[in-house]
Order: structure tokens, then sequence, then C-alpha cells
């Protein structure tokens, strides 16, 4: 056998050979078992922010928006759109100033908690001010979504922050949730959010390298659920008629018990590149379009299509956040073909 060797008098066992770590500069290392087709299209969800006024305590307050980024999280939804049940601008000032009182806004509440829930965990800090807002927002259920890397993790994509620290002109270096920064091939204010698709996992003392690229990148090139986008919109119209997408939404779907069940018939859904479904407040949707005033139809001629998702309920009224998760089950076969 091997001969044991003696350390201050005592026995000890022979060193172990040591472990060759591949140097090759030419090897990226990474990862790209979890990558497949690329997804052109996009899903939104549009809801009141008034269901959060509803809830008797920040606590709870905060565990329904928790419980509404979770379902986004679960059925790859892409946009949130968060609309004022009566119509009214929310005032996108208050996002990162002041605190709850006279001038809290649940509408606006709501979207910070959800962008601090899609934020990596190794981010926050750095994009996000004390808040009372989001007090509670650290024992909520993560989404562990694949924009959330751990450290080990060498994905071919990751969130990051760049840094302030100096660079050659042309380059930025960036935190991406690693021991070292990764160097990118963009010059970035210091700040900016910005998604790094690594070309090189470095494991010698040199940075990471990697490129910039849209944050729409991971999903339409590998299709990465790569986390959801959150607007703020006046009202049922506007969250209709205003979108990101320069074709608008191709295809809205409304929820209400006064729709259509969708277990009567053989319903589908069209082809479409922007899906929207809307979800209503604790009155429905109907009441959402007569607090509008920019709205003149009655609610179910907004919308493509008029579902009920849920017939036969046992209880008097459906909570939002459960209206999602019963919708999306049932919508997830029709839309991700």
């Amino acid at each position: 056998g091997k001969r044991k060797r003696k350390h201050n008098g005592l026995e000890v066992a022979p060193k172990r050979p040591k472990t060759e770590v591949n140097t090759n500069d030419n090897e990226p290392n990474i990862d790209v078992s979890n990558l497949k087709e690329g997804r052109n299209y996009t899903v939104s969800i549009a809801l009141p922010g008034s269901i959060i006024s509803n809830a008797q305590s920040p606590q709870l307050r905060t565990y329904v928006a928790g419980q509404i980024a979770r379902a986004a999280a679960v059925f790859q939804v892409d946009e949130i759109v968060i609309f004022s049940e009566d119509g009214t601008q929310p005032d996108e000032s208050m996002l990162w100033t002041g605190a709850r009182g006279r001038d809290w806004d649940a509408n606006t509440f709501l979207k910070r908690v959800l962008q601090y829930l899609d934020t990596p965990q190794y981010l926050r800090k750095l994009l996000f001010p004390m808040h009372k807002d989001l007090k509670y927002a650290g024992l909520l259920n993560p989404l562990d979504a694949p924009h959330h890397q751990r450290e080990n993790e060498k994905c071919k994509y990751r969130e990051g922050v760049v840094v302030n620290r100096p660079a050659t002109s042309g380059y930025s270096f960036v935190n991406v949730g690693l021991k070292k920064e990764a160097k990118i091939d963009r010059e970035l204010e210091p700040g900016v959010r910005v998604t790094v698709e690594m070309t090189k996992y470095e494991t010698s003392k040199k940075p990471h390298e990697g490129i910039a690229v849209g944050p729409n990148a991971p999903r339409e090139q590998d299709g990465l659920y790569w986390g959801y986008d959150v607007r703020l919109a006046a009202g049922l119209s506007s969250a209709i008629r205003e979108s990101p997408y320069g074709s608008g939404y191709d295809y809205i779907i409304g929820t209400s018990e006064r729709g259509k069940r969708i277990d009567k018939g053989d319903f589908s859904i069209p082809p479409f590149q922007h899906i929207l479904i809307v979800f209503g407040g604790l009155q429905g949707l109907e009441s959402c379009a007569e607090l509008d005033s920019n709205i003149s139809k009655e609610a179910s001629d907004l919308f493509d299509c008029y579902l009920n998702t849920c017939p036969e309920q046992g209880s008097r009224t459906i909570r939002t956040e459960e209206a999602i998760l019963i919708t999306m089950s049932l919508l997830r076969p029709l839309i991700f073909k």
C-alpha cells in the first residue's frame, strides 16, 4: 500500500494528487444544457393595483404581490401591466421616493414589489434603495427563475450592473453575481443594469468575458424565460391601448364570470405575436370599464375573447391572484405550443 507520511510525529494520510484545472484559453466553459428553440412571441397579463388595497396589513399586501410574481414566473409571463381601477394616472414619481403615508399608492406599491422580486438577489442592494414598501419583501418565496442564478452556475446569460471601475475605452466591468466581474464590449455608465451574454468563464485571475445584449435576447435566441417587465397604466383603456410593442397586442382576452364558459365548445387561440390576458378587481372588469371615462362600450366588447375560466365556482368571489393561476393553467397549453 501507499506509505504514510509523518507530521510532528503523527502519521497522516498521503497527499492526494492535485486536480488539474482546464485553463485552455479557447475553452468558454459555458453550460448550454438548458437552451432550446427561441421564442419570439410574448405573454402579458394586466390587473388593477386596487387588489392590494383590499389586503388588511402591510404583510398581506406584500404576500399578494408575491403570489402574483410567482404566478407570472411559473407561466413565463413577459409583462405585467398594473392599471388604476378609477382611470387616473398612477404617479410614477412615487416609485423611488417617500414611503407609505398620505401619498401611498397601491399601484406603485405593487410595481415596486414586483420589480424587486424579479431582480436577481445579488443586484437588489445595488438597484433598490431602502423603502418601507419593501420591508417584508425578504420574507417572500423567491421566483427561482432562470435569470436568478447561483454563483456556481455557468449559464450563457447573466444579469448584471455596471460597476464604477476604470476600464479601457470601449469596455466596462459588470457585477454579474460571481466572485469576479465580467468585462463587456460596451462603455456604459456605472449603475446601469445590463444583460450579459457570457463568452468565457475565466478560471485564472483575469475577469470573465461577455458582450452586452438586449434583455429579450435570452428568450428570443435561446428560449430562456428571462423575467417580466412591469408597466403602469391609467385605467383599463390605457392598459389595452398602450403597449411596449410597436404593433400593439394582437389578441386580447378578458376574464369574467359573465364571460363565455371555457369548458363549453371547442375553445382555441389563433396565432399571435403579443397576447394580453386581462383580470379584474374585486368588482370585476365590468366595474373597471364603468369607472374609465375613456370607455363608452360594454366591457365584453373591449376584448377579442371574453372568458369565464372558472364556471360553477363554489365561492362568491375569486380573488385576482387565484384567477391568474386558474386562467393561466387552462390557457398554457394553448399559448405555449
